[in-house]
């Protein structure tokens, strides 16, 4: 086991997304998850990183760096293009962070949308494509005649890491590696991911493998191509765009956690941030009626991935999370975006109490999670 207390880096927000967060954190409570951690908290509010040009952002990532492990609150992102700009693109560059995975599952109680039972992970690439890309426009400004250009860059790297965690991931949860990019229209461009899909494959011969194109996919995850777990490997945008598909088919956005992930060369995880992957919901704020499960996964997230590094009772605190997330859902507390009455800080509370339960009776019979 990891010797020393857990050490995670918690990346305030703004908005309900701050709020969220603080309601989050009540499960990581030492007396709730019977282990030792600390949390080393950095500002990263609109207001806060403004004040810093960013650099509050710069100093996060180096502590995410450093401690291998982060939660973070939703963020303003300001529209000026002289303003300070998505503190997630920081992030993901500065950790060098290659993945992005997003798992959508369902909430005991809740119907899903066809049918939908197994669970669906995107696996997007975190950087490059067509965020980050350059932007130019020439000619005269509103003549019918000026032309909008985009450079867009991915690395075979990306691609690799995308393809490899992907195969790893199925293999995981018992379930195929299905979908991918356009690559028949873009075989330079979006063929390079193919490539890398193709050649996990090889590497991974008994995970069931089933490439589609991006379309197809869609139409796919509509009409019933969910008879067993799917793991979906992304571009960039595709899977920002699959994501926001994905999670609501099984009852809510709010219902599952978004992790970034940075590999060293074998592919083993180097740090791990999980957040939430709505925005901010400023309707939402201070009315206590916001879906925390996102966030609350998001802690649990973490602790898995703690506990994967050897850190003694997180993967127990981890599973005691999710258990307990979606016992409370099946047994009735649930906010109103899930056709509940429970505010946030209720759904909370009855997560913290469920989870403090489990540890204490596993505990009590002498077993692990």
């Amino acid at each position: 086991m990891t010797q020393g207390p857990l050490r995670i880096t918690v990346l305030e927000g703004d908005e309900t997304g701050q709020e969220l967060l603080e309601q989050s954190l009540r499960v990581l409570a030492p007396d709730v998850v019977a282990m030792e951690l600390t949390l080393d908290t950095y500002d990263l509010s609109l207001a806060r990183r403004r004040e810093t040009g960013n650099e509050v952002v710069h100093e996060a990532a180096r502590a995410m760096r450093e401690s291998g492990f982060g939660i973070k609150a939703a963020t303003v992102t300001p529209e000026g293009k002289d303003d300070v700009g998505s503190p997630n693109r920081i992030l993901r560059e500065e950790v060098d962070g290659k993945v992005i995975v997003r798992t959508g599952r369902r909430i005991p109680g809740i119907t899903p949308l066809g049918g939908t039972f197994h669970p669906i992970s995107v696996v997007r690439m975190a950087v490059e494509d067509a965020y980050g890309a350059e932007q130019w426009r020439e000619g005269t400004e509103g003549a019918p005649d000026e032309v909008a250009f985009r450079t867009e860059r991915i690395t075979r790297s990306t691609c690799r890491a995308v393809a490899e965690y992907a195969f790893r991931q199925a293999k995981e949860i018992g379930g195929k590696v299905y979908g991918g990019p356009k690559w028949t229209v873009s075989p330079v461009y979006e063929g390079m991911l193919k490539e890398e899909m193709d050649a996990a494959a090889q590497r991974h011969p008994d995970v069931t493998y089933r490439p589609m194109l991006i379309d197809a996919t869609y139409a796919g995850l509509i009409t019933g191509a969910t008879e067993t777990p799917l793991v979906i490997p992304a571009l960039n945008r595709d899977g920002d765009c699959l994501s926001d598909l994905v999670m609501p088919m099984f009852g809510s956005i709010a219902g599952a956690e978004s992790v970034l992930l940075a590999f060293d060369d074998e592919y083993t995880t180097r740090v791990a941030m999980a957040e939430a992957p709505h925005g901010t919901a400023p309707t939402l704020q201070g009315k206590d009626v916001a879906n925390p499960m996102a966030m609350i996964l998001s802690c649990a997230a973490v602790l898995h991935y703690a506990g994967v590094a050897g850190y003694e009772g997180a993967s127990r605190a981890s599973r005691a999370i999710y258990e307990s997330v979606l016992e409370a859902a099946a047994a009735g507390v649930r906010t109103p975006d899930l056709g509940g009455h429970a505010s946030t800080t209720e759904f909370t509370s009855d997560v913290v109490q469920r989870v403090r339960t489990k540890i204490e009776v596993w505990a009590s019979l002498g077993t692990a999670a």
